[in-house]
């Protein structure tokens, strides 16, 4: 299990440590909750809708929090949306999200816990069991109290999937205003497109969440990134209402660029956290490729280094930032990927820049000579099949505007095929696209 290093930080309070990196965005009472974490360990929690079988970069920064919160003694529940992933949250969103089956989103929770064991102390032994229709009130939820600092996982399929549909509404719909709920912002934008009763329900049941952890395990936080601000007030009103509870909430700044773009997006899609779907040399390179203006917030963000470190990287001018890229998509793929793929993804992006040999260690898709053989592939379908491109349209647009180097030879003519004698001995052929990636395709 990776762990933080004592030198990342000289505050004592994991408040002070996150503000000084620069991940808390809003919170309910600033002052209570710096007190609160100064003052005792608590149990907090962040929910992960299981939309996909792997984690993204947008996840790895909640992964991070969590990593610190723990590392001064608090209690992380991770809570895997095995119910709330059955409606999908609307927040951010112009569309609605892709409908899944059981078996796809329990597969998916499976997925991200095993991702969430490198970062996180579990405790094994815990289970939470939820109450079961016929349960009494003074059933046992839990099979023991959390060990103290220790992460535990639950699923809210446990209590959202049992619920009697009447009783959900008369108990915990009647707390909530339509009126107040069409003016948040999770809703604005869906509205215009057409937003569903289904995602209607989401705040309800993300706030339901938020009472079962307050009631079931004296969880007092719930974290979440800046576009979770609405259903985490929704929670805290609920608990407030039926248990007369004081809970808290706090979101963090979402991963942007210096042009207030989402980062962790790439040609392919999301920047993801496993092998299998973004290598390690691509994961490196989008890093090592960011932009000047955003090498801070990353350094702060991403990595453990300590501050006044994180400083004197950004404050590097001219081409000697690139050597502050260097460290940061080293550390951050050493964080991901370990440190023997950072240290080959970090060779392979030195050959391909300098010009050297080690090719191994970019990224490759496998293909037969036969796809090669007679007149072989057009230029423009290749780049599709091998994801430097998202359509034909955008291949042309890169081979007509000078982008695209093949095994050294640069290809402007969009009509061009491909053929098997621009392959070398070994079977591989280069292909450039930009300055900046790197792709092989091996035939043997």
């Amino acid at each position: 299990m990776i762990q933080i290093p004592d030198s990342v930080s000289e505050h004592t309070n994991v408040y002070d440590v996150l503000k000084e990196r620069g991940f808390i965005e809003q919170c309910t009472n600033e002052e209570e909750v710096r007190e609160m974490l100064g003052r005792e360990k608590i149990k907090f929690y962040i929910g992960f809708d299981p939309t996909a079988d792997c984690l993204h970069v947008g996840h790895f920064m909640q992964t991070i929090i969590m990593m610190y919160m723990q590392k001064y003694g608090h209690t992380p529940i991770v809570l895997l949306g095995g119910g709330t992933g059955m409606v999908g949250d609307p927040s951010g969103r112009n569309d609605m999200r892709k409908m899944m089956t059981v078996e796809t989103i329990e597969n998916n929770c499976r997925q991200f816990k095993k991702l969430f064991d490198r970062y996180l102390d579990f405790d094994d032994e815990y289970e939470y069991f939820g109450h079961q229709p016929g349960d009494p009130d003074d059933a046992p939820v839990q099979n023991k109290e959390p060990e103290a600092g220790k992460a535990i996982s639950v699923n809210n399929a446990k209590w959202l999937m049992p619920l009697n549909y009447i009783e959900f509404v008369r108990e915990i719909g009647r707390h909530f205003s339509v009126n107040e709920m069409l003016r948040m912002e999770c809703y604005k934008e869906r509205l215009e497109q057409g937003l569903t009763f289904l995602e209607f329900n989401y705040l309800l049941m993300q706030s339901y969440d938020f009472y079962v952890m307050s009631h079931d395990i004296n969880c007092k936080m719930q974290f979440g990134g800046n576009d979770q601000w609405s259903n985490i007030l929704g929670g805290i009103d609920l608990v407030r209402r039926r248990d007369q509870k004081t809970v808290y909430g706090l979101t963090f700044a979402l991963l942007t660029n210096s042009e207030g773009k989402k980062m962790g997006k790439t040609g392919k899609g999301a920047l993801w956290l496993g092998a299998e779907k973004t290598s390690p040399y691509e994961f490196y390179q989008y890093w090592r490729n960011v932009a000047d203006a955003d090498v801070e917030k990353c350094l702060r963000m991403l990595t453990f280094l300590p501050m006044d470190e994180v400083k004197r990287l950004a404050s590097l001018q001219g081409e000697e930032i690139n050597k502050a890229k260097e460290i940061l998509a080293f550390k951050v793929t050493e964080l991901v990927h370990g440190t023997e793929e950072a240290q080959k993804a970090q060779e392979g992006a030195r050959a391909a820049f300098e010009g050297g040999a080690a090719i191994e260690h970019m990224p490759t898709t496998k293909m037969t000579e036969a796809d090669f053989a007679g007149d072989g592939i057009g230029v423009l379908e290749l780049l599709s099949r091998i994801g430097l491109a998202a359509s034909n349209s955008d291949a042309r647009r890169t081979v007509e505007q000078g982008g695209l180097t093949v095994a050294g030879e640069k290809i402007t003519d969009p009509k061009t095929n491909i053929t098997a004698d621009k392959f070398d001995d070994e079977g591989k052929l280069l292909i450039q696209k930009g300055k900046k990636v790197f792709h092989i395709i091996d035939i043997k």
